[in-house]
């Protein structure tokens, strides 16, 4: 007997007793172990399955996070890149402002 785990989050304790009282009536008392072992069994693969699909999951969201990762510092050594490239070419400017002023005191 397979029971949908997902229905019993929505019954209240009141109608989980109702239930129960219902079973006892209609399978007496000798069927209530077979009925709870089914239920049981149920709830162990709801549980296994779900466990299953987090894993997968994780592992999923882990290998996209790597690679988001890589990017972001890919990203980052481009920018050092460019930053020190761009502060050489100012240095290289400011070299040759102060070759020109050289020049200029010197003439001048």
């Amino acid at each position: 007997m397979n029971i949908p785990v997902g229905i019993l989050a929505f019954i209240s304790g009141t109608e989980i007793i109702i239930i129960l009282l219902a079973v006892l009536l209609l399978f007496g008392a000798d069927k209530i172990p077979e009925i709870t072992q089914g239920l049981g069994k149920g709830i162990r693969e709801f549980r296994k399955v779900t466990g299953d699909i987090k894993k997968e999951f994780d592992e999923s969201t882990r290998d996209i996070k790597q690679e988001v990762d890589d990017m972001k510092d890919d990203l980052h050594r481009q920018a050092d890149e460019a930053s020190d490239q761009f502060r050489s070419y100012i240095n290289d400017a400011e070299v040759v402002k102060d070759i020109k002023d050289v020049e200029e005191d010197l003439k001048g």
